[in-house]
């Protein structure tokens, strides 16, 4: 089993010293090899010898997306490209694609990372595992595949997509664990149902969901459909790829941050002030290991929070909460700040519903107008007296009126509600597409 029980048991004392003596040396390595991170120090007056303790590294000039795209494609490499064995990605769909690169040892350390992560989530060796995770030039299909070889389960490397054969493959090769994202999975056992088969029969107990935020009412209902264990994994592949954190399977109550790789602070996102432990803002990461690709105080654009308390698995690493959202993806909706996830946690309380909806943003003269996309399940379709259209129905109005009372105790404001029969909103075989932003079109 991977468990690394010396390391990730370790008391705060023994860890900070090997945070400490990394920290240093990869602060000396960005700033020698780099030019992007010693300009960085020289402007902000900063030296390597200047980082001698824990508290030094917010002193440290922070990083940002936006400085990959601008040093496209290998400017912030510290290695020579002759030591680079792989490099990932981003998609690029909003400009240049994100570009991090990955020595021998960087892949070595990957793996075992991902390996305790599985194990954290209830995984062993000798598991077939199920990975529906993309390959490619994103992260999470082969962070979570060399992970699963490193703990000593099977992989079935089956991507994304294709859901009948997903399904097949299931039936077939009875795997233990599952990974994706968390909306693809859903889709899965929708396909099921439509097929005749319950997902709560298969051989199943726990997955690994992750790639995209996601709200505890989704988590109930995977847990739901396919009996199973739904565990949260963090990582993106700026700092790393999945892996980074996780929760385990034990208390599913924070995601276990890699803190011998990892070190992790939240921000005020205005202000760049750093947040006292329980207290929300934006993630920070710098890496402590890596090699080809080192990132010092990299802001995620990720809203979370720090829980330095031990947890009741024995692990002594800092937790950080669920990801809230994402900075850039907060909604301003009539002057209060609404994230996606919030209301998921609405509609997903609501039997009638199926996980699928879409937040529709259309600009109204000088106003915004926010639309809420939603469908009505199959069973509650079928209990449905006919009428033309669904909002004439007198159960569906019932319903549309419960959900906007919900929505507005929950958040604070009201929406317009849209709703549509199943299957209607768009699918995806990877991540969901929550927001759909027509005001520039």
């Amino acid at each position: 089993m991977i468990f690394d029980v010396e390391m990730e048991t370790m008391q705060r004392e023994e860890l900070s010293k090997i945070q400490l003596e990394r920290l240093k040396h990869v602060v000396k390595g960005a700033y020698e090899n780099v030019s992007f991170h010693k300009k960085a120090f020289d402007d902000a007056g900063i030296r390597p010898d200047d980082v001698q303790s824990l508290e030094d590294l917010k002193r440290l000039p922070t990083m940002k997306k936006s400085d990959l795209r601008e040093n496209y494609p290998f400017g912030l490499f510290a290695v020579d490209k002759s030591k680079i064995v792989r490099i990932h990605g981003s998609s690029g769909t909003k400009g240049k694609p994100t570009v991090v690169g990955y020595t021998k040892k960087d892949i070595e350390n990957w793996a075992e990372i991902v390996a305790r992560a599985i194990c954290c989530a209830g995984g062993q060796p000798g598991d077939i595992f199920h990975n529906a995770y993309g390959y490619g030039l994103f992260t999470g299909g082969l962070g979570l595949h060399y992970g699963i070889e490193h703990l000593g389960a099977i992989a079935v490397p089956v991507s994304g997509g294709n859901t009948s054969r997903q399904i097949t493959l299931i039936q077939d090769f009875q795997p233990r664990g599952i990974a994706g994202t968390p909306s693809y999975i859903l889709n899965i056992a929708e396909e099921m149902r439509k097929m005749g088969m319950d997902p709560r029969t298969t051989s199943m107990e726990y997955g690994i969901f992750g790639a995209e935020p996601w709200s505890e009412e989704l988590r109930a209902q995977l847990e739901e459909e396919f009996d199973i264990k739904a565990i949260d994994i963090y990582g993106l592949s700026e700092v790393m790829g999945p892996g980074v954190s996780i929760e385990c399977h034990e208390a599913q109550n924070g995601l276990h941050i890699a803190e011998d790789h990892f070190l992790a602070e939240i921000i005020d996102p205005k202000t760049g002030e750093v947040l006292p432990y329980g207290q929300e803002g934006e993630l920070v990461f710098t890496s402590l290991t890596k090699e080809a690709f080192p990132v010092i105080r990299y802001r995620t654009g990720d809203i979370a929070a720090l829980n330095p308390e031990p947890c009741k698995c024995g692990r002594t690493m800092i937790r950080m909460s669920r990801i809230k959202g994402r900075v850039d993806d907060m909604l301003i909706i009539r002057g209060v700040n609404v994230f996606p996830t919030e209301i998921e946690n609405v509609l997903l309380s609501f039997r009638e519903l199926a996980p699928s909806y879409q937040v529709v943003i259309e600009r109204n003269g000088a106003l915004d107008r926010f639309e809420i996309h939603c469908e009505i399940t199959p069973e509650f379709l079928r209990r449905l007296e006919y009428a033309e259209r669904l909002e004439d129905t007198k159960d569906v109005a019932i319903l549309l009126r419960k959900i906007s009372h919900e929505i507005k105790n929950a958040l604070g404001v009201s929406v317009i509600l849209r709703i549509h029969k199943p299957y209607t909103i768009p699918r995806s075989d990877s991540k969901a597409v929550r927001i759909v932003d027509n005001r520039h079109k």
